[in-house]
């Protein structure tokens, strides 16, 4: 991630913050934006510009750090697209089939854009959730680090 000083314009900020949100709705369950967009008052009303649908996209890696590209294979995704009433327009892609979770996306989406409430909103729902996710990489982690294995080679000494 780059540091604010190196963004040369608003829009670089602008365009950063929305790619650390969209990570957030696409990571975070269903049931964690669900319980996020109980609490928003008033609901939000919108219309879709592309419903849920489910398709495939092409994953692909790179051989090493700085390899070949090459396609590693296909992943199932959902993607929507709403506007608001105010004309403003967000786009949830999320793995997998989960159609409400995408819908969700986008909603936040759109939502997060707007310059006087996005903010606001971004404290209240973005970043708790963002600080779970977080959290539960850590624990993970730990889990993981319990069970390493250190192999090391033993050198016969001559006698």
């Amino acid at each position: 991630m780059k540091p604010d000083s190196d963004m040369k314009t608003p829009m670089d900020r602008i365009t950063r913050a929305r790619k650390d949100w969209m990570g957030v709705l696409a990571r975070t369950g269903t049931e964690g934006l669900e319980a996020a967009f109980a609490r928003l008052e008033p609901e939000p009303r919108y219309e879709y510009l592309r419903p849920p649908e489910v398709g495939m996209t092409m994953v692909r890696a790179r051989a090493e750090a700085g390899g070949e590209r090459f396609n590693l294979g296909e992943m199932t995704m959902c993607r929507c697209s709403v506007r608001l009433e105010d004309g403003s327009v967000g786009h949830g892609y999320v793995a997998g089939r989960d159609r409400r979770h995408a819908e969700l996306a986008a909603l936040f989406d759109a939502l997060l854009q707007d310059p006087e409430s996005g903010p606001a909103l971004r404290r209240a729902v973005i970043d708790p959730l963002a600080d779970a996710l977080a959290e539960g990489r850590r624990e993970r982690a730990a889990k993981t680090a319990a069970t390493r294995v250190n192999f090391f080679t033993m050198v016969r000494g001559e006698d």
